[in-house]
């Protein structure tokens, strides 16, 4: 049976409800993939690593943020990334996967270690979806950091490779990763190519989504994205994405049937001064804000990325937004 064919009800052409893990369900992401599937009809298994973000998240629902028969639909678990068992425990039953890492709240600081930790926690994570057999479909959250970094530029004889523009055929390099220690971009590397390894291996279905800078009200200067942000601006391949639309990316490649491989997901280039300066007008504090103003020079470095699968993808999907061709 296809996934179309378990997700859809045949006689009505209706979505049905269907059960799926998000895991971690309490980042930006994870929370907002929960709200936005149980509106869509889907049982929800919100997979969550810290017991107390576990217990805050049952009281905001239970708060009235849904409506009842919705709320039903939700099921919280305690899944750690890397106990194997605890998250066996949260796929039981699920159709689907949407798989976000979040570094722990002790160890919150993307260092050399935290790759191994990420690799560790796809193994695991691959691992328990290859023993589930209801389950059809991995969404697997990456990043554009796992792309960008270090890609030599295409042979301008590749006609399929136009421009030398990056997209999500390039994998960043690891060495190159080390040598500036751009650990972002190495432990998401590492564990994207750890989990594809796995689910080659054990004949897992697995889409991965590789977001830009993700946009949300509590981003700072200290997020490790930015590590490196100033060559990125000046290579032309400095990308974020809206919350809403890193949420619709991912519910479009699990629900569409001809989704595969790697999907760049962003909605934003930021390659202009005015782009820079209202990024770090977002970035930095009140008082150092102001310090930003003055940038008004029109310097536009070429744009050299491109997410024109997932466009293509999201065509006729009900995002909600407006979808940007790059």
């Amino acid at each position: 049976m296809t996934i179309a064919q378990d997700l859809y009800n045949e006689e009505d052409s209706m979505f049905c409800s269907k059960k799926v893990c998000v895991m971690e369900a309490a980042g930006q992401l994870g929370s907002t993939l929960v709200h936005r599937l149980l509106l869509r009809g889907y049982t929800v298994h919100a997979a969550f690593q810290n017991h107390d973000e576990m217990q805050r998240f049952k009281r905001k629902y239970a708060g009235g943020n849904v409506d009842e028969s919705r709320s039903k639909n939700l099921i919280c678990f305690h899944a750690d990334p890397l106990d194997y068992h605890s998250i066996v425990d949260a796929l039981k039953g699920c159709c689907g996967l949407f798989y976000s890492f979040e570094p722990p709240s002790d160890y919150p600081t993307y260092d050399e270690l935290m790759g191994e930790m990420e690799v560790r926690a796809a193994h695991n994570v691959m691992e328990a979806c290859a023993q589930t057999d209801t389950l059809h479909k991995v969404v697997f959250t990456s990043s554009a950091t796992a792309v960008l970094w270090g890609t030599r530029k295409r042979d301008q004889h590749d006609s399929s490779h136009s421009h030398s523009c990056v997209d999500e055929r390039d994998w960043t390099d690891i060495s190159f990763c080390k040598k500036y220690k751009l650990w972002h971009g190495l432990s998401k590397t590492q564990a994207e190519k750890a989990a594809w390894a796995l689910a080659m291996d054990r004949g897992v279905s697995m889409v991965s989504i590789n977001g830009g800078l993700l946009i949300h009200p509590d981003l700072n200067i200290r997020e490790p994205y930015l590590k490196g942000a100033a060559e990125m601006y000046e290579g032309g391949v400095f990308v974020a994405v809206d919350l809403n639309f890193l949420v619709d990316a991912h519910i479009c490649v699990f629900e569409d049937v001809s989704s595969y491989g790697r999907y760049l997901c962003f909605n934003r280039v930021i390659n202009s001064s005015k782009d820079a300066t209202t990024l770090a007008n977002m970035l930095l504090p009140p008082s150092a804000s102001s310090k930003t103003e003055s940038l008004e020079d029109d310097m536009v470095y070429e744009q050299r990325i491109s997410n024109q699968k997932l466009n293509k993808l999201m065509l006729e999907f009900d995002t909600g937004s407006d979808v940007q061709v790059y």
